[in-house]
């Protein structure tokens, strides 16, 4: 079912405020009301968002790690938890209402990865020496930890959960079984590194972004590339599926972020930027996007700002 509704030109970016230095990752809570921003500041902030109002934006925010926040994601089921990965080498477990840390571990490198398993159970954690801890949620602790001999980038479960994905530094795509990480396909999907991962919500696609700047399409029960996305010219950081999946976003050190029609794959809209983006993710219930880059302002300083997409006015 292609969606040809969303007016996508006419719709606007408000910009949020709040970190001294770049925001690193922004991620939209299960209920689709909170985003979390994750900054060099070595905080976490957490946005309450009105998706058709103004309404004054309150932000809690979230201290205690010591270095870079570069990763974060809510618990799938707990509009209230979320979890942040650091290069402080520990992942902490936050209450958001509170704004105080509930669970903490600390792991053997700087963390540049986190996924939650989508039932809530699991946390799977990437860090800069290609170390993949897996955390049990409830007990905090470390359940599972493989070392890998080759650049593992972003990491991601598919939307039941029984298989792991792992983008690779070479261009490939390693599929394994889970709980067992037993390897089921190892599939060449580019001619360069493979940076980041989405999941189509459906979890009839997913795609992967890549060093050769472009993004490829997949069809899961196949393990076949459908189309590739073509628009951006530099290495692609980021990527993401609309509520509906018929959207796609994706992002790199070219000045727009391209949102293309996963059906066609042709773009439909592009949002322009400043700066390189590190961080585009959908809303899970509406058609709002988070995005975040090495935003400058005129004294070269970092920004600390991120934007969302999709308001009907600015």
């Amino acid at each position: 079912m292609e969606d040809a509704t969303v007016p996508f030109k006419n719709l606007h970016s408000r910009e949020y405020q709040g970190h001294k230095k770049k925001v690193h990752s922004v991620a939209w809570s299960c209920t689709g009301m909170k985003v979390a921003s994750g900054s060099v500041d070595q905080t976490a902030r957490i946005w309450h968002i009105e998706p058709h109002g103004h309404g004054k934006v309150k932000d809690v925010e979230l201290k205690g790690h010591t270095d870079s926040v570069d990763q974060l994601c809510w618990d799938p089921k707990h509009p209230d938890q979320i979890a942040t990965a650091s290069g402080d080498k520990t992942v902490r477990l936050w209450d958001t209402r509170s704004g105080k840390c509930s669970q903490q571990v600390e792991l053997s490198g700087e963390n540049i990865n986190i996924t939650y398993k989508p039932d809530g159970t699991h946390i799977a954690v990437g860090n800069r020496d290609d170390e993949l801890t897996i955390l049990d949620v409830r007990k905090f602790k470390a359940i599972h930890r493989r070392k890998f001999t080759y650049e593992v980038n972003e990491i991601a479960w598919n939307t039941t959960g029984n298989v792991f994905f792992l983008t690779i530094g070479n261009g490939i795509l390693e599929v394994l079984e889970y709980p067992s990480l037993r390897p089921m396909h190892t599939v060449m999907a580019h001619t360069a590194g493979c940076y980041c991962i989405a999941i189509d919500p459906t979890g009839k696609y997913f795609a992967v972004g890549s060093a050769d700047s472009l993004v490829s399409l997949w069809d899961f029960s196949e393990m076949l590339c459908v189309r590739t996305f073509t628009k951006l010219e530099w290495p692609v950081r980021t990527v993401s599926f609309n509520y509906t999946g018929d959207y796609i976003a994706s992002a790199s050190e070219d000045l727009f972020i391209d949102i293309s029609n996963v059906h066609t794959g042709r773009t439909v809209h592009q949002i322009a930027c400043r700066a390189a983006m590190n961080s585009v993710e959908w809303n899970p219930k509406y058609n709002l996007l988070a995005y975040a880059g090495d935003d400058k302002n005129k004294y070269q300083a970092d920004e600390g700002v991120f934007r969302i997409f999709g308001f009907e006015s600015p």
